[in-house]
């Protein structure tokens, strides 16, 4: 079985509560450091700690290629990941990855640049599952009551077994995701994730496959503080009994 695993990473990420310099890198969240590295080399170890992963390709500006280019093979990450041209959004980033992808690959994974903190465990139950069923991504229960509004009026509570929060990775059936993305494309629709241009094709049921709250998104400067501690955690020795 062939995965690959398509992270974008050509985002400016202006949540930080800055502007970002076309030229400053650094400045972006997935360039930001994480104990001396960049989110994204934490967020790409993972994935090339899998077995499953044959491949991971990196979506990025322009501007940024050959300084990427340079950081993975500094991280000795030269051989595992291979650098794309992205867009200007995330859904451009991924469809210019996915047109780069071999036919012969299996399965697409799509992985947010900034969770760095997903599991082996829940890549490779996410991917075993695609393999299963066709589509599957990971999400977590709401712990918080989920209302729905109009306008700062309340209409209804809705019931939280029935909802999940998505995470990352997503994964798909390569046809099946370039089919999804043509379809898009032609519809001028634009999701919010690989998973809602998936729903649209109505040929395959998503499943879910349960994640964490670890795997969390780095989008606010408040996440770093969290970021650092779940690092550290990472860091502690296992308890053998």
């Amino acid at each position: 079985m062939k995965v690959s695993v398509i992270i974008p990473a050509a985002g400016l990420g202006t949540r930080m509560g800055r502007s970002a310099p076309e030229k400053e890198v650094i400045s972006r969240k997935q360039f930001m450091l994480l104990n001396g590295s960049p989110i994204l080399i934490h967020t790409i170890r993972k994935f090339v700690s899998s077995p499953m992963v044959t491949e991971i390709v990196v979506a990025l500006r322009g501007d940024d290629m050959d300084w990427a280019k340079e950081l993975f093979k500094t991280q000795g990450l030269g051989a595992s990941v291979r650098p794309v041209e992205g867009g200007e959004s995330r859904q451009q980033s991924v469809e210019n990855a996915l047109a780069s992808i071999k036919d012969d690959t299996d399965l697409v994974a799509v992985h947010d640049a900034v969770r760095p903190f997903v599991s082996r465990e829940v890549i490779e139950k996410v991917i075993e599952e695609a393999h299963a069923t066709g589509a599957a991504i990971v999400g977590i229960v709401p712990v918080d009551t989920v209302k729905q509004v109009h306008r700062n009026k309340v209409r209804a509570t809705l019931p939280r077994e029935r909802l999940i929060l998505t995470q990352t990775p997503q994964v798909f059936r390569l046809k099946l995701l370039r089919q999804a993305f043509e379809k898009a494309r032609q519809d001028l629709f634009v999701g919010t994730d690989e998973s809602s241009l998936v729903e649209r094709l109505e040929e395959v049921e998503v499943s879910v496959v349960m994640g964490s709250d670890r795997n969390i998104k780095i989008t606010k400067p408040t996440d770093m503080d969290l970021a650092r501690l779940y690092l550290a955690l990472e860091s502690l020795p296992l308890e053998t009994s």
